[in-house]
């Protein structure tokens, strides 16, 4: 959170760094960025997994995962505030942020773009967003009856650094001229997916990071106030909506409209399901995509277990056809069989370890 002797005031200046964040977005997405994808943990991790070659889909080295987890760190170590920390059910993290990829990838997006395609006018995400409500919902319903993960405890700085030295490395070898899956350093934008410049990315990202970290912001906790408690992170949430909207207007890519959205289907019950899986992964694994590389960037080694289970869930989730198709002008796009199925087998099994984990609580107790 962002440190300061009047609450209000802190929570105010937060609201405008995730204004400007939205603004952010929309700028990497009108420089090359797939549309209303400017920031997306989950999509950009899949990205880095196919540069791993661990997967045959979109491979890429993502700037924007290494300058987050670097804003991050390096906003904590300004402060004096990066503690290495670690040691809480990381099993349970790695497992509960797979299952939150593959809903990611069902949908077409981590709860940030799901801001972003909001901002961005789609109404396929409009129509879906209080299936993330309820995801976080169903996970706080839990947690009300002893659902937890524990506690990380603190460790020592060198272990709490190999967090976000492990999201640099893929840049810094790429840099260096490792030879990953997808375009080399240099090679024609045309060249792999979609991208902003890499220069401009990485820089963006890494501010993006900052703010992020600073303020503490995650698109889980705004959908948690929905539910009660402090609503500055819903204002936050909107804010960011509102930046993005803005920019995705002057830029010319606003297009309120059910078709011709990038990268997204109109596949309704699917996409509710999914962010319904989302929203829920998210809550229990204590964050969303993008939050769990600040995290990890912050030194949290849990969180860094929780960007090795996205990584791995997008793996998944490309080798065995579980990511929708998006509409375009030859196809209509939407949740493959294996996909949907995915969600409820996920979803079912997610609902019986939360169930599991609240009994064992209330025993205890």
């Amino acid at each position: 959170m962002l440190r300061g002797e009047h609450p209000r005031a802190t929570r105010v200046l937060a609201v405008v760094l995730l204004l400007l964040l939205g603004v952010v977005a929309a700028g990497l997405v009108a420089a090359g960025n797939p549309g209303n994808m400017g920031l997306c943990g989950a999509c950009f991790l899949r990205d880095l997994a196919g540069a791993l070659r661990l997967h045959q889909g979109p491979s890429l080295v993502r700037p924007e995962v290494a300058g987050i987890a670097l804003g991050a760190l390096a906003w904590s170590l300004l402060r004096g505030r990066h503690v290495g920390r670690s040691g809480s059910h990381a099993v349970a993290r790695f497992l509960l942020c797979a299952a939150m990829a593959v809903g990611a990838l069902v949908f077409l997006g981590c709860p940030f773009r799901l801001l972003q395609r909001l901002g961005g006018g789609d109404p396929n995400a409009w129509l879906a967003l209080p299936g993330f409500v309820i995801g976080v919902g169903v996970a706080l319903f839990f947690e009300r009856r002893g659902y937890s993960l524990g506690k990380t405890s603190e460790v020592s700085l060198p272990t709490g650094l190999l967090g976000p030295i492990a999201l640099l490395a893929p840049l810094v070898a790429w840099w260096c001229g490792v030879a990953f899956a997808g375009p080399a350093l240099g090679a024609d934008a045309s060249a792999g997916p979609a991208r902003a410049p890499w220069a401009m990315a990485f820089g963006l990202a890494t501010l993006a990071g900052g703010a992020l970290s600073a303020t503490g912001f995650c698109a889980i906790s705004a959908a948690r106030s929905v539910f009660g408690g402090s609503r500055w992170m819903l204002f936050a949430a909107f804010a960011f909506v509102v930046g993005y909207a803005i920019a995705a207007m002057v830029t010319g890519r606003f297009h309120a409209d059910f078709e011709g959205q990038p990268i997204a289907h109109a596949d309704w019950l699917w996409n509710t399901l999914a962010l319904v899986l989302v929203g829920a992964c998210g809550a229990f694994a204590g964050g969303c995509p993008v939050r769990q590389i600040v995290m990890a960037g912050e030194g949290n080694g849990d969180a860094m277990v929780g960007c090795a289970g996205l990584v791995f869930g997008a793996a998944i989730a490309h080798s065995f056809g579980l990511v929708s198709t998006a509409t375009n002008a030859s196809a209509a796009g939407g949740a493959s069989a294996n996909g949907a199925t995915a969600v409820v087998v996920l979803l079912a099994l997610v609902i019986v370890y939360a169930q599991s984990v609240s009994r064992r609580a209330a025993t205890a107790a």
